[in-house]
C-alpha cells in the first residue's frame, strides 16, 4: 500500500491497464483452447463417416464439436457432391470467416502492451516535475525530507511497473498470436485433406444433407 500511495495516479492506471489485460488474455486462450479441442482422429472420423455414404452423421458431428476445423469440415460436409472448385472456394470463405473470430482481442491486447511503458513514462515525468517544484518552492530543501522525496518515489516506482507489467503482455500477445498461426495452419492442412478426399471419393448430389 506504501508503494501504491507513493506510486500516484500513473500507477493506479498502470495497475488498471494491467489487469484488462490479464483478463483479456485469459478469455483469448480460454478461446483458442476450446478451439482446438478436437479428438485424435476427427478429421479422420468424419472421412470415413463420409465414405459410408452417411453425410448427415458427419455434419451431426460436426456440429457438436467446437473450433473453427469443425466448422470447416461442416462446410465441406454441407457442400460434398458439389464441383470441387465450388467446394474450395466454401472452404476458402469459411475459414476467413473464422479467422477474425481467432484473432478477436489481439488488437486490443497489442494496444495495452503498447501504453504500459508510457504510463510509466508519464509517471516518471509527473514525479520529476512533483520534485522539482517542491524543491523550487523551498527556500532551504533538506535533500533527505520526504516531501521532496516523494517525487523521486513516484519517478521510480511508474518506471518499474510500467515496464514490469508491458514484458508479460508483449509475451502473452506473441504467445497468442503463435496460437492463431497454429489453428489457421491447421485449418489449410485440414481443408487439403478433405479436398483430397472429395477429389477421390465424390459423394453424389443427392447424398447431401440440408442446411
Amino acid at each position: 500500500m506504501t508503494l501504491l500511495e507513493l506510486g500516484g495516479p500513473a500507477l493506479w492506471a498502470i495497475l488498471f491497464v494491467g489487469l484488462c489485460a490479464a483478463a483479456l488474455f485469459l478469455e483469448r486462450l480460454f478461446h483458442l483452447h476450446r478451439a482446438t479441442l478436437r479428438g485424435d482422429g476427427f478429421v479422420e472420423g468424419i472421412l470415413r463417416v463420409l465414405g459410408q455414404g452417411n453425410t448427415f452423421e458427419a455434419a451431426t458431428l460436426c456440429e457438436e464439436a467446437p473450433g473453427p476445423v469443425a466448422h470447416l469440415v461442416k462446410t465441406a460436409v454441407l457442400h460434398a457432391g458439389d464441383d470441387l472448385a465450388v467446394l474450395r472456394q466454401a472452404l476458402e470463405e469459411a475459414g476467413l470467416q473464422e479467422i477474425p473470430r481467432l484473432q478477436r482481442g489481439l488488437p486490443l491486447l497489442s494496444v495495452f502492451a503498447q501504453i504500459l511503458p508510457l504510463l510509466g513514462l508519464l509517471g516518471t515525468v509527473a514525479g520529476l516535475m512533483r520534485l522539482l517544484y517542491r524543491l523550487q518552492s523551498a527556500a532551504e530543501p533538506p535533500v533527505f525530507a520526504p516531501e521532496f522525496t516523494g517525487g523521486l518515489w513516484e519517478a521510480l516506482i511508474t518506471t518499474a511497473a510500467g515496464l514490469g507489467v508491458a514484458i508479460p503482455v508483449y509475451v502473452a500477445v506473441h504467445y497468442l498470436h503463435g496460437r492463431v498461426e497454429a489453428l489457421i495452419l491447421d485449418m489449410e492442412q485440414v481443408a487439403a485433406e478433405i479436398l483430397g478426399f472429395m477429389a477421390r471419393r465424390p459423394l453424389p448430389p443427392a447424398e447431401r444433407p440440408r442446411p
